[in-house]
């Protein structure tokens, strides 16, 4: 909306560090069909996971947490949701399920946003479907509890107009081509958080609508990598861009290399570790340890020796069992139990 009037972004010089990147995440674009030429056994499992990864990241971001097999149970329609945090799971998880079988047939449009946020809160008590009826604010939490205003989006009564005027430019610079995809991409995102339509749910609804450009403009980096985990594991990049490239919004004077550097670096990353899980995968016997490994490192709480085995799909079971009884004697993880249902973690550093 603000980053789109006067068309800003036609108009905007881009640096050629943004024009690197943006090569960078092209030359990988080009490459999915190569990846996609795997085991087909392989991107299967790497899909489930990344579904999986993907609800409890995007909702872990924004403070909604279950315990990982609840979760796993209910992302895969094994158990109803029986509390505000599991509606919460299982509405992220039909969304995107929406997005992944029908992108191509989905129109970014205010109504079409607004029935996507009515089935992200279908089994929560609060309301969806709904522009704000009261105006919001983002907050700082100091140490001390105290709230610290950090940005103050556009007012309840403002954002029907904005809205309509944000999916209008989308529809524009998309009919035009114009605009980069992926700047214009990422620069829907940021005027989506700006304006912030709801009382609650904007991030994640965010990334869900990110999600969906990105597959309807052909990245699909994230059916196999989940892109809300690679956000989450860099939340404090995310936050500081996100500000710096609010500063100013309102006025329309507002930076946006800060925004667009962080969501290129995003992209960058999910498609170096697809290309890198699935080289792995595909590779020899060091090349898999090395990504067991890898997968015990970004591992957050405890797990169980299946549930790494469905993070390296293509690696056997004596292999991971080798490997995580290699790292305890280094020291780097214990086990909790006996027997094939016992539960690893990670040692915490002296």
């Amino acid at each position: 909306m603000m980053s789109f009037r006067n068309d800003r972004l036609v108009r905007e010089p881009i640096p050629m560090s943004i024009v690197k990147l943006v090569g960078r995440v092209e030359e990988y674009k080009g490459k999915q069909q190569l990846y996609y030429q795997q085991s087909p056994q392989i991107l299967e499992s790497l899909r489930k996971v990344a579904i999986i990864q993907s609800t409890e990241s995007s909702n872990r971001i924004e403070g909604i947490e279950i315990p990982h097999r609840q979760l796993r149970a209910i992302v895969e329609d094994r158990v109803a949701p029986s509390n505000r945090s599991q509606g919460g799971v299982a509405g992220y998880r039909d969304v995107l399920a929406t997005i992944h079988a029908s992108h191509l047939h989905i129109p970014v449009t205010p109504n079409t946003i607004l029935q996507l946020h009515r089935d992200l809160y279908r089994y929560a008590a609060a309301e969806g479907g709904r522009w704000k009826t009261a105006d919001n604010r983002i907050d700082w939490i100091m140490p001390d509890g105290t709230h610290v205003l950090r940005f103050s989006p556009l007012s309840a009564v403002q954002t029907p107009h904005a809205m309509d005027e944000l999916c209008a430019a989308l529809r524009r610079h998309t009919d035009t081509e114009d605009a980069n995809r992926l700047l214009l991409i990422a620069t829907f995102a940021l005027d989506f958080l700006c304006i912030h339509p709801f009382l609650d749910g904007n991030g994640r609804m965010a990334r869900l609508l990110t999600l969906l450009l990105l597959y309807q403009s052909g990245y699909e980096v994230g059916r196999f990598v989940s892109i809300e985990r690679v956000i989450e594991d860099s939340r404090d990049s995310y936050y500081d861009a996100l500000y710096e490239s609010s500063q100013g919004w309102r006025e329309g004077i507002h930076s946006l290399m800060p925004w667009w550097e962080y969501f290129l670096g995003v992209m960058l990353a999910a498609y170096d570790e697809f290309e890198s899980r699935v080289g792995m995968v595909t590779a020899g016997r060091g090349a898999k340890s090395s990504l067991v490994r890898q997968m015990v490192e970004r591992t957050i709480g405890d797990f169980s020796m299946s549930e790494l085995l469905r993070l390296c799909p293509g690696v056997s079971r004596p292999l991971v069992r080798q490997v995580l009884k290699q790292m305890r004697e280094e020291g780097l993880v214990e086990c909790m139990g006996l027997g094939v249902s016992a539960r690893w973690r990670k040692t915490t550093p002296q």
